[in-house]
């Protein structure tokens, strides 16, 4: 294939799987690093901040920084500036993010003033009934709805845990609005990570393991897109896909060899 100035690197589901690493990934990251290939890791993950993800991966022997990590809520926090500045936000997540959203104005459950956006993290045990009719609550007074994504489902140790896209279709539904997403597969994310690095998108390649909102989406914004067959990858959903990837691999260890680094 033609020589990339820039590669753009899912992590869950195609580095690790339940922070595990995967067969092949820490050498293949490693190759990169050695050949002098720029790289992000870009990833949805709202339970943990850039820090504490980059803390993760070094103890996996994974050479990286939190300079490497584009976060969903890294990005939400810009956009939310960008967009919404100075506006009162509502989180539903599961996870302690605050050190990646230090610019947004958070707002207690308690708080009796409405806010004015409701920012939707990641799915778990936060999103019960109470906090979802809350949110609902807020919608309904007019608040903005903000989601650091819309996927449906990851994969775990244990398989496929429902993810925020099972909530957020009832929200909008329920409410009649319609979510700001800022994570993959928006415009938006791979824009700031292109930028992140310094590439136009011609000159990039992406590799993850949802083939909609990494792969194609990818591609959508003029990027070269790979699919692995690891993490969520479901043979049933690459059949039913919207697009064709430009290319299918295995797994992240097959990426040294796509992009021609024979020297180890």
């Amino acid at each position: 294939m033609e020589p990339v100035s820039a590669v753009l690197l899912d992590i869950d589901g195609v580095l690790t799987v339940s922070w595990q690493p995967l067969p092949g990934a820490v050498d293949a990251v490693r190759r990169l690093r050695a050949a002098q290939i720029p790289l992000a890791l870009v990833t949805n993950t709202t339970s943990r901040t850039r820090a504490a993800i980059a803390d993760t991966l070094r103890e996996a022997d994974f050479p990286v920084s939190a300079e490497d990590i584009l976060t969903a809520p890294a990005v939400t926090a810009r956009y939310l500036a960008d967009r919404h500045p100075g506006a009162r936000c509502a989180l539903l997540n599961s996870g302690d993010i605050a050190q990646d959203l230090t610019a947004v104005t958070l707002v207690a459950d308690t708080d009796d003033t409405p806010p004015d956006v409701v920012v939707v993290g990641g799915a778990g045990p936060e999103f019960d009934y109470p906090s979802l009719n809350r949110a609902f609550g807020h919608l309904q007074r007019g608040a903005r709805l903000v989601a650091m994504h819309r996927n449906l489902y990851w994969r775990t140790a244990e398989g496929l845990s429902l993810d925020t896209g099972a909530f957020l279709v009832g929200l909008e539904q329920a409410a009649g609005v319609e979510a700001e997403v800022v994570g993959k597969p928006a415009e938006a994310f791979f824009r700031t990570a292109l930028a992140h690095l310094g590439v136009a998108p011609g000159q990039a390649l992406t590799v993850g393991d949802d083939i909609e909102s990494d792969v194609l989406a990818a591609q959508r914004h003029g990027i070269t897109g790979v699919l692995v067959k690891t993490g969520k990858y479901l043979a049933r959903t690459h059949e039913n896909a919207s697009g064709t990837p430009d290319h299918v691999l295995d797994s992240i260890a097959d990426l040294p060899d796509l992009l021609g680094l024979t020297d180890r």
